[in-house]
């Protein structure tokens, strides 16, 4: 039986700053020794040479390598996914998920949260976009749900990752192998992996059948409602974290999902909530959730017929400010306003992750008391 899970979010102050993961190993609510997982977002473009991602995954081991008795070598396996980008109103913070011990967490035969992770085999250039990519994170999300405990995909609610992109050295790297990539556009190889790596998760939790080389960004109607992908160029593997719920855990948090049918789907961030475990009015608000939100994440995606609810936008015409910048805003906005917490977890690049110009929601509830979620402050 895995051990129970404490899951906090701290804000990020400036582009290097772990004070907050620090403050919760002093407090003693977490053990640096016990931390097995984080996820973040950080202010840089959110593109390939976004090293936002680079800092902040230093200064974060760097405060687990100072505080625990972890050697060097563990504290780099720990799963760290960051998002780059934090446009308009999304404010830069990491969620920190760290076991403890089953003599201080309450006790419960009720679903609560449970953290599982994987690392795959190698990813090669010429994997992604590929059925070869797809097999190989289906194969680590496997590894992960064993690890959490979880044996029924339905509880699966979040799947979060981290896979390698293509740049410039590593296309050069197939080419002198005698292989072929997907694409040559390094940007465009940032939604080709997500997707691809999306793809992967929806096959290992029985969401869809293994899909052909073709059907990688072609079969927009093939998707998963739990994956959350990102990519960069800080590592050569999936680095997979399954995040579900699990009896006889225990523990205080629980997980739920659902999805985002277009840009501006408010009910599908409630649903998500909803399924996690929180009674709330028919129509919501932000102050309904009194603390018990620990975060929300969700995935989000220009709709290629360039509308929203009928209405035309401009998005994917515009040459001066990337799509992937706006339609990350205008959900963070959204997601923002839902919650009362600007400091929510948006990504893009939501290819085969959630329907055509929507996106998976998952939410994280605390049910113990008193509540550790966010507080707005009083207007």
């Amino acid at each position: 039986m895995p051990e129970p899970i404490e899951v906090r979010k701290v804000p990020i102050k400036h582009v290097s700053d772990a004070s907050g993961l620090a403050d919760l190993i002093e407090a003693g609510v977490i053990e640096a020794d016990r931390v097995i997982a984080v996820i973040g977002k950080t202010e840089g473009n959110g593109g390939v040479n976004d090293y936002t991602r680079i800092i902040a995954d230093r200064a974060f081991r760097e405060v687990l390598a100072e505080t625990g008795s972890r050697s060097a070598a563990d504290v780099k396996q720990v799963p760290i996914v960051w998002s780059g980008g934090t446009d308009g109103v999304i404010s830069p913070h990491a969620t920190i998920f760290a076991t403890t011990g089953a003599e201080s967490t309450e006790q419960t035969d009720e679903p609560r949260l449970t953290v599982g992770f994987a690392m795959s085999e190698p990813l090669y250039p010429e994997d992604i976009g590929r059925v070869a990519m797809v097999s190989k994170v289906a194969a680590a999300v496997k590894d992960a749900m064993q690890q959490a405990g979880i044996d029924d995909p339905a509880e699966v609610h979040y799947v979060q990752t981290k896979t390698p992109l293509l740049t410039i050295h590593t296309i050069r790297d197939a080419k002198a192998r005698g292989k072929t990539v997907w694409t040559e556009e390094t940007h465009q190889s940032m939604d080709l992996s997500n997707g691809c790596t999306a793809l992967g998760i929806a096959v290992a939790l029985g969401e869809i059948d293994m899909p052909t080389d073709e059907d990688v960004m072609h079969r927009r109607d093939l998707y998963s409602s739990v994956a959350s992908c990102s990519s960069g160029v800080e590592l050569d593997q999936a680095q997979v974290v399954v995040v579900g719920n699990a009896r006889g855990v225990g523990g205080r948090y629980r997980v739920g999902h659902a999805v985002m049918r277009d840009a501006l789907d408010q009910d599908g961030i409630w649903s998500a909530i909803r399924d996690a475990g929180l009674e709330l009015p028919e129509r919501p608000h932000w102050t309904d959730l009194d603390g018990r939100l620990v975060n929300v994440f969700l995935k989000c995606e220009a709709s290629s017929d360039g509308a929203v609810h009928g209405r035309r936008n401009a998005m994917l015409d515009d040459s001066d400010v990337h799509w992937h910048r706006q339609i990350k805003a205008c959900v963070g906005g959204v997601a923002a306003a839902v919650t009362g917490d600007p400091a929510v977890f948006v990504s893009v690049s939501a290819a085969h992750q959630g329907p055509e110009g929507g996106g998976p929601v998952a939410a994280i509830v605390d049910l113990g008391e008193p509540p550790t979620g966010y507080q707005p402050p009083e207007h």
